[in-house]
Order: C-alpha cells, then structure tokens, then sequence
C-alpha cells in the first residue's frame, strides 16, 4: 500500500480563488515577529518582504531604527558645524564693536584728564624731551622760514646785478668818452652777480638740509610720539576701567568682567611699553643726528655768508667744494636721462 508524502509546510504556497497568491500569512508572520522583539531594547525594526513564486529575486530585508513601533529612515550627508563657519559681515561688525568702544573708552578717558577728574600716566624725563623737541622744531621752521625770504630777496639782487652789468657794457661800447667808467661798473657788477650765485648756492644748500630735517626726520619721530600719546591714552583708560571694576562686588557675574578687563589692560601695558621704548630710542637717534647735520650746515652758512661779503671769491668757492655743492649755470638745462647714461 503506497504510503502518501509527507507535505512540507514550506513548500506550500496558499493561492485564493482568482489564482493570486495569499500573503495572509506572510502578514500574520511579519505581525508576530514583530511581536516577539521586545520594545525596550532599541533595535531596528525588521520588516521580511517576498515576492511571488515566479520572481528569481531574493527577498528584501528592510531595517530601520525603532521608535514606537514606527521605523525612521536615517539620512546621510555633510556634517556642517555652524560656529566654525565664519560669516565676513559678521567679523566685520564685530571689529566695528570693538572699534567704538575702544573709541568711547579713550574718549572718556580724555575728557577725564581735561575735567581734572582722571589721572593719567606720565613719564617726566621723557615728556620734557618731547617739549624740547617740538620747541625746538618750531624754532627750526623760523630759521627756515628766514632762509628761504633770504634766499629770494639774494636771487633777485643777483638778478638785478646781471640785469645792471648788462647795461654798463652796453653803454661801454655806444660811449667812448666814459667806455673805461663803464667797462669798470659792468665788470664788478657781473663779478657781484657771480658771486652772489655761489652764495645763493650755498644757502638753498643750507635751506635743503634744514628742511630735510625738519620735515622728514623730526616730523616722523614726532609721528611715533603721537602714536606713543595714542597707546598712553589706552593704556590709562583701561587701566581706570580695571581699577573700578576691582572697587566693586566680586560674584559670578563681575569676575568673567574682571578677568578680562585684566587681559585687555595687559595688552594695552604692553603696548604702551613698547612705544616709550621706541620713542626713548628715535629721540636719542635723533638728537645724534641732529648735531651732526646742523654743526655742518651752520658752518657752511657762516663760511660762504663771511667769505661773499668780504668779497674773497677765493674762499667762497672753496667753501662750495668743501660741502660738495655744485652749481647750476644759469640758462642750461639739466641733462636728460638718455644723456646721462
């Protein structure tokens, strides 16, 4: 008697009346397998999907993280951190920030010291310096201001001397009963003429030198005074911002100010050193360089001044060529650069 198979149970497919497969089951088995996971463990929710019997694709196992039952699809992507994106409108208006009350800071701090209400740090032996050297500046550009309106009024004598010279020689040759009076005058008034053009070199030579000093080497190490005044000011403003925040309570709220307040009146310190320093050392260089200019220029001034009214034409010349100074000749142009090479 032939036995019958056993059916395996997985092998049979349920199909319903219109010939589709029925996935009951498979429901009923996803519903159960849900079931049996404990909700309290955070695993991802599994979900088992088949597909027909005649479809050669395996099936497809869809995870996702479990919260309450309903399952989250995770994206992925660029991390981007938002404080360490760097907005330049942002930085902008922060140095503006910074710029005004650093601004109000220094201005208070002034109208303090004009009010007798502030205190202000000072520095003897320097301040004296910095008055010396701007008297001093201001009597130099007197000096100048003279040598300049000297060296004018000399260029036009010197050109009324030529202009005058010219004319005796001219009347020497049309008059023959005065050719020898004068030949005479026309001879000592082009003399005059040409010695007044070595003076006249000598003291717009006197007159570069001056400026130079005055307008470039004194007002440059004045500039390192202003920015010397500038760091002061900071310097005292934060300095008195400091010694009020220490007068007062000390919580949780005024330390932070405090400890940064302490930070910012270092810097300031620091930098206020360091423009003493450099003002202590231009100043010094300055007084060196100074004397050395001045004792040679008020030589040359005194010696070719001396030599043109005594009228040594000698030693006027070699006064000249002590100092290196060369004349221009009147009526000829500078060479052009193509010449010169």
């Amino acid at each position: 008697m032939a036995q019958e198979s056993p059916k395996n149970s997985a092998a049979e497919i349920p199909v319903t009346s219109n010939g589709e497969v029925d996935d009951s089951r498979e429901h009923g088995f996803n519903r159960d397998l849900k079931h049996s996971l404990p909700s309290g463990l955070g695993l991802s929710e599994t979900q088992i999907t088949s597909h027909g019997f005649d479809n050669t694709k395996e099936g497809v196992i869809e995870a996702g993280a479990f919260q309450g039952g309903q399952r989250t699809q995770t994206k992925s992507g660029p991390v981007i951190l938002a404080d360490e994106i760097k907005n330049p409108a942002m930085e902008k208006l922060e140095l503006v920030r910074k710029w005004s009350l650093n601004t109000y800071k220094c201005t208070r701090q002034i109208i303090s010291e004009k009010l007798g209400r502030g205190s202000r740090t000072v520095d003897l032996e320097l301040e004296a310096q910095i008055d010396i050297l701007r008297d001093n500046k201001k009597k130099y550009e007197n000096i100048l201001k003279l040598a300049q309106t000297l060296s004018t009024q000399l260029f036009q004598m010197v050109h009324t001397q030529r202009q005058l010279g010219d004319a005796f020689a001219d009347l020497s040759l049309k008059s023959l009963e005065l050719h020898e009076e004068f030949g005479y005058n026309a001879d000592t008034q082009k003399l005059l003429a040409k010695n007044g053009e070595t003076l006249l070199g000598a003291i717009n030579f006197f007159i570069a030198s001056v400026n130079t000093l005055v307008n470039k080497t004194i007002e440059d190490t004045l500039m390192t005074v202003k920015q010397y005044e500038s760091a002061r000011i900071e310097y005292d403003a934060y300095r008195t911002d400091l010694e009020e925040l220490n007068l007062g309570p000390r919580d949780t709220n005024t330390l932070p100010k405090i400890e940064q307040s302490q930070h910012l009146f270092q810097a300031h310190k620091e930098k206020y050193d360091k423009m003493r320093n450099d003002v202590s050392v231009k100043l010094k260089f300055l007084e060196e360089n100074k004397v050395k200019v001045l004792h040679n220029q008020l030589v040359l001034f005194h010696n070719a001044i001396a030599a043109y009214f005594a009228g040594n034409q000698k030693q006027l010349e070699q006064t000249l060529k002590q100092f290196h100074i060369k004349l221009k000749t009147p009526g000829v142009d500078a060479p052009s650069w193509l010449e010169e090479q």
